[in-house]
């Protein structure tokens, strides 16, 4: 493993896991009034490009990681949706 790889999985597991953190939030306090929705959309878009992108060049780093993102972000328009008041 050369030193891109390794830049670019620690790259993909700091974009991942970046979404965790707002979704522990909204599931601990189960409130999610200051969400922005359409950011999580657009967000969400951009993941989904990513991915597509990531399979057009067969690179799994780009595909893992941003799958794991877009998880996440589904996660928290689900919870957000769900915790609106």
């Amino acid at each position: 493993m050369d030193t891109i790889q390794l830049i670019g999985i620690g790259a993909s597991i700091g974009t991942g896991l970046s979404l965790l953190p707002q979704l522990i939030k909204i599931s601990k306090e189960r409130k999610a009034e200051n969400v922005s929705i359409p950011m999580l959309g657009v967000l969400f878009a951009g993941l989904v490009l990513w991915i597509v992108y990531g399979f057009l060049k067969e690179d799994w780093i780009i595909i893992v990681s941003n799958a794991v993102s877009l998880v996440l972000n589904i996660c928290i328009v689900v919870l957000s949706i769900r915790y609106k008041q």
